[in-house]
């Protein structure tokens, strides 16, 4: 059960980009999760977007949160706290908040993007430190790759079996988050069946999960490219995360 929020936050990122060049989303959007751990209703997770103002710019600022409940609550408590603001125009982010407690394990920091000189500089909070580290022209944290990868340009260009690549800052560090295209297929959901596009987000295997392809995201075939249903095998069990409210899209879910 650890690391179950960062698990789940890295699901969202797997959502697929926007088949048009209308955005995916906009200001208000609203999307909660309920996680299974087996047969254990094990927690909730939520994504919201709203407009705000930073440095005299109109921008997104996202925010996502997840908790652990019930007897999951009582044996590892988990509350954390992801959040961006970038962009509205070209996605690039200005500044992430990572705040988790996840059971013990702590985590408090800050970044803030300059994108003329192309690094970081992170306030850790926890060990009192200050860094700053070089980035690639295109990278994202981990709650703007969810927003940039909804509208990639080259997803109708993918064949089954393809994958899309792109730079990630997580952890001090930048690593190349790999997303397949695995197809589309029917899906079940609370919302009514949904056709939806299948992908497979590449993770490190051995601390977590069983092994590199062990996750697999569906998300909704329409402009709003809504995550819609998550699922994983771990080192221990096996996780699930399903979409159950959603608000502010940009079209009605395309039911069956």
């Amino acid at each position: 059960m650890k690391k179950l929020l960062y698990i789940t936050f890295t699901f969202l990122l797997s959502i697929s980009p926007s088949l048009y060049s209308q955005k995916a989303y906009d200001s208000g959007e609203y999307f909660k999760f309920k996680i299974h751990y087996g047969i254990i209703n094990a927690g909730y997770a939520t994504v919201e977007l709203k407009d705000i103002m930073y440095q005299g710019k109109n921008v997104f600022q996202a925010k996502g949160y997840g908790w652990t409940t019930g007897l999951t609550k009582a044996l590892f408590k988990v509350e954390d706290d992801y959040q961006t603001i970038f962009d509205k125009n070209n996605n690039k982010p200005y500044q992430f908040i990572r705040k988790i407690n996840e059971g013990g394990y702590i985590k408090n920091q800050q970044g803030f993007f300059d994108p003329a000189k192309q690094n970081v500089f992170v306030k850790d909070f926890k060990n009192n430190t200050e860094k700053t580290f070089d980035v690639t022209p295109n990278v994202q944290d981990i709650m703007s790759s969810f927003y940039y990868l909804r509208n990639h340009p080259d997803i109708d260009k993918l064949k089954e079996g393809e994958s899309i690549v792109i730079d990630m800052f997580f952890d001090d560090e930048i690593y190349k988050f790999r997303l397949k295209y695995l197809g589309k297929e029917n899906l079940n959901t609370k919302f009514g069946k949904l056709s939806s596009m299948k992908f497979r987000p590449y993770v490190q295997s051995g601390r977590i999960f069983k092994e590199k392809e062990s996750l697999t995201v569906w998300v909704s075939d329409d402009i709003n490219k809504v995550p819609l249903l998550i699922k994983a095998d771990l080192l221990v069990g096996s996780l699930k995360a399903s979409l159950i409210e959603v608000k502010g899209l940009q079209q009605p879910l395309n039911t069956n």
